[in-house]
């Protein structure tokens, strides 16, 4: 079949994007202005995921029906501007009704299936409510369900999709209707082989517009949200910080992997893989611009970014035993493989391994990686030293190991702070280092007075 739109755009609305109607509205607006946006990938309504996270964990009747009455309301808000609000509410009914009986069922029988079952309803009413919108304003707006395309493990909470699978069923399900039609789907949510209802961890609805994008060729992924781009830290920290209108992929990858918030860390790697360029901007000012990510960028800074990520667990394994420390890191990584424990940055000496372990990825928002199985079978073999509530801030740049006086500009104005762990010689590109998350902002801010103001 000949392509009508060789060079379409798959863009994807966060969750401020699709809060209310006005937001629905305006988001309608920036796919209606532009004719190659042909596949849309929508976010929950803004709060939403958290209420049906809470739903998740099992609640007393009152406080359930709490919640699904705040639920009923945001959605409620919506198809009342609606001007055919009664077909459109009957569906939305039908599926508080679901969340309904499953939350029910998750204070009896929880699971990680069964959670990720009832979070996914944020996105489908989400982009029920969108598709209705656009319908409104006469466009040719078809919905999809995308657990028909985004085919994962059985890994549930943070799901891995089969990206060969995913390119299969996306060419013969999606590709044909995207000629036909502006197509509009959900982010973050797929299915295993049993067809079991999955979830791609947190922020997974970014992820979702990238392994759509690859898997039908686009010629660009567009990220809407909240902010105007890319900034060289969060801006909620420091208010000087600066948008970034042009970043390389490998540089973005890293911001997003060590808790800049405005890309799902997966996100890139589609792109990556088919050299897709990914804009992001903002839904509410789209006049403000934005920032383009793509494969190169020109005359790369040696620092380009500080970012943050809260909730680090730092893990201590140390010997108790007169052995070789090759026989003992053996010991300790063969446990921590069998245990499934995805280890995120380690530093090790003769007799001690230092893990620094992320929480923030799976839907929960919990750790579940320290169970009781883990920590019985380290503690046969050595001492096992755990250290919660800590902040990872990273420095992200180009070639920073040939960079004279890195480790003096990161760490002149921190003397004040007890930095429990640096990561620095595993890349060429990023210096990384743990503190305490309620000293954290005062980091970040003295780092970027002295490296970008």
């Amino acid at each position: 079949m000949t392509r009508i739109y060789p060079q379409f755009v798959v863009a994807k609305f966060g969750g401020t994007s699709v809060a209310d109607f006005d937001s629905m509205n305006r988001s309608a607006g920036i796919v209606l202005a532009d004719d190659q946006v042909r596949l849309v990938v929508l976010s929950a309504s803004a709060g939403v995921t958290n209420l049906l996270v809470e739903l998740s964990e099992g609640l007393e009747s009152r406080d359930r029906m709490d919640k699904i009455d705040t639920l009923r309301t945001i959605q409620y808000n919506i198809i009342s501007r609606l001007k055919a609000p009664l077909v459109i509410g009957k569906e939305i009914d039908q599926l508080l009704e679901n969340i309904a009986r499953l939350a029910e069922m998750a204070l009896a029988t929880p699971s990680t299936a069964l959670s990720d079952e009832l979070v996914s309803h944020g996105e489908l009413m989400s982009s029920l409510l969108f598709a209705e919108v656009l319908r409104e304003r006469k466009a040719q707006a078809e919905w999809f369900d995308a657990r028909k395309v985004i085919r994962t493990n059985n890994f549930y909470g943070c799901a891995e999709p089969n990206i060969s699978l995913v390119k299969d069923q996306a060419e013969a399900h999606l590709q044909p209707r995207i000629e036909q039609a502006i197509v509009i789907t959900q982010g973050f949510i797929g299915s295993d082989d049993a067809g079991h209802t999955t979830t791609l961890g947190r922020g997974g609805s970014d992820y979702t517009a990238s392994l759509l994008g690859e898997a039908l060729q686009a010629a660009r992924v567009d990220i809407w949200t909240d902010v105007a781009g890319i900034y060289t830290t969060d801006p909620r920290i420091v208010a000087q910080a600066r948008r970034i209108d042009h970043l390389s992929f490998s540089e973005a990858s890293d911001m997003a992997a060590f808790g800049a918030k405005v890309l799902h860390p997966a996100t890139l790697l589609p792109a990556m893989r088919k050299n897709i360029p990914v804009f992001v901007g903002s839904s509410k000012n789209t006049a403000a611009g934005g920032t383009l990510v793509r494969r190169e960028t020109e005359d790369p800074p040696l620092y380009r970014a500080i970012a943050v990520r809260r909730k680090q667990t730092l893990l201590r394994l140390h010997s108790q035993h007169a052995q070789p420390a090759y026989t003992f890191f053996a010991e300790m990584f063969a446990i921590l493989a069998e245990h499934q424990v995805d280890m995120d940055l380690v530093t090790s000496s003769e007799s001690c391994i230092a893990l620094a372990l992320n929480s923030t990825g799976s839907t929960s928002g919990e750790d579940h990686t320290l169970t009781t199985a883990l920590l019985t079978a380290l503690s046969s073999h050595c001492r096992v030293e755990i250290e919660t509530g800590l902040a990872l801030i990273t420095l992200i740049g180009n070639q920073l190991h040939r960079g004279a006086g890195v480790c003096r500009d990161t760490f002149m104005d921190l003397d004040e702070h007890a930095v429990r762990m640096i990561f620095h010689g595993a890349s060429n590109d990023n210096l990384c280092f743990l503190l305490p998350s309620d000293v954290a902002d005062g980091a970040v801010i003295a780092l970027h007075r002295r490296l970008f103001e």
